[in-house]
């Protein structure tokens, strides 16, 4: 028990630091061959966050460990709107911006629903993953297109801060694109392997470590950018982060997954995880909603976020099977 304790907490610490390590190569990369900063932003960037998820659960559905990758998947998103928002809203309340609340908030939603009505019959077939990865193609298209459609937009800014904080070598770039992609598979493996060992000896279903253990470990950038944005009075930048996060995850991860290794769904995720999740989703909406003008999630709906992820947490844990 002991080895597997420690796999799974050196998996988690690296996996952080590598995937930290390989979006900032891949960024800068990108941008000396040249890529629009929207396009670094937006893929790169944006949905590179989510590096962690995609390849522990591309693993893990490959090592025959379905529950695993969907458990991530999922538990990730559960707590980037528990954890991370949560923390980051009592931190510094978190803007939230009227067009947020009109387009990204509600197709979050919708992309969850989906996902939820694919495999609302207890199966995540190879058809089911290959809708996910073509939605999820249009909706990235489409997200590009709206953004080009306005100059000076946001994510460009936020890519050119990006690379002001972080200026590197062409050399360096490469050098850390390839050594954190490594060590990002590396640590993965090891991860899955450690999770999968105490699940086995602590008698909990690949399900409930996956939505605990992995979801916490994966989800670690996002919280520590999160951080760090609020530390820099620039929180309004983790709602957009975990939105983007969010939806690569409901849409590329599963799918993926889904691709590499169908699998059955089971009941729990069905009928309390997913509910869990689409009910902090909407309490987004909620909690931000303001009439006719921006929103703003304060401190105490902060709190009420990270104690509903909390009890959620706890009551997996209590559960285990």
């Amino acid at each position: 028990m002991l080895v597997p304790v420690i796999a799974t907490l050196a998996g988690l610490s690296v996996l952080a630091w590598s995937a930290d390590r390989f979006v900032l190569g891949a960024s800068t990369v990108a941008r000396y061959l040249g890529m629009a900063p929207l396009i670094v932003g937006m893929v790169v960037i944006g949905f590179g966050t989510s590096a962690p998820e995609l390849v522990v659960s591309a693993f893990a559905a490959a090592d025959g460990s379905p529950e695993i990758a969907l458990g991530n998947a999922f538990g990730s998103n559960i707590a980037n709107i528990g954890l991370i928002l949560g923390v980051t809203a009592i931190m510094l309340p978190i803007v939230v911006k009227r067009g947020v609340l009109r387009t990204e908030l509600p197709l979050l939603v919708v992309v969850t629903a989906i996902a939820w009505l694919l495999m609302s019959d207890g199966e995540l077939s190879t058809g089911d993953a290959g809708a996910m990865l073509l939605l999820l193609a249009v909706l990235l298209t489409w997200q590009i297109l709206q953004a080009r459609s306005h100059q000076g937009d946001q994510l460009e800014q936020d890519v050119e801060h990006h690379a002001a904080d972080h200026p590197l070598s062409r050399k360096a770039a490469w050098i850390w694109l390839v050594v954190g992609l490594v060590i990002l598979v590396v640590s993965s493996r090891v991860l899955v392997w450690g999770a999968t060992e105490i699940a086995t000896a602590l008698g909990w279903s690949d399900l409930v470590i996956g939505l605990t253990v992995v979801a916490i470990g994966t989800s670690a950038p996002e919280l520590a950018s999160s951080i760090a944005a609020a530390r820099k009075g620039e929180n309004d930048l983790a709602l957009g982060n975990v939105i983007g996060s969010n939806l690569f995850n409901t849409l590329g991860v599963v799918g993926v997954a889904g691709v590499i290794s169908p699998a059955m769904v089971s009941t729990d995720l069905l009928q309390r995880d997913l509910p869990v999740l689409m009910g902090m989703t909407l309490l987004l909406i909620a909690f931000g909603f303001r009439w006719r003008r921006d929103g703003r999630i304060n401190r105490l709906e902060g709190v009420a976020l990270l104690t509903l992820w909390l009890t959620y947490t706890a009551y997996l844990v209590a559960a285990g099977g």
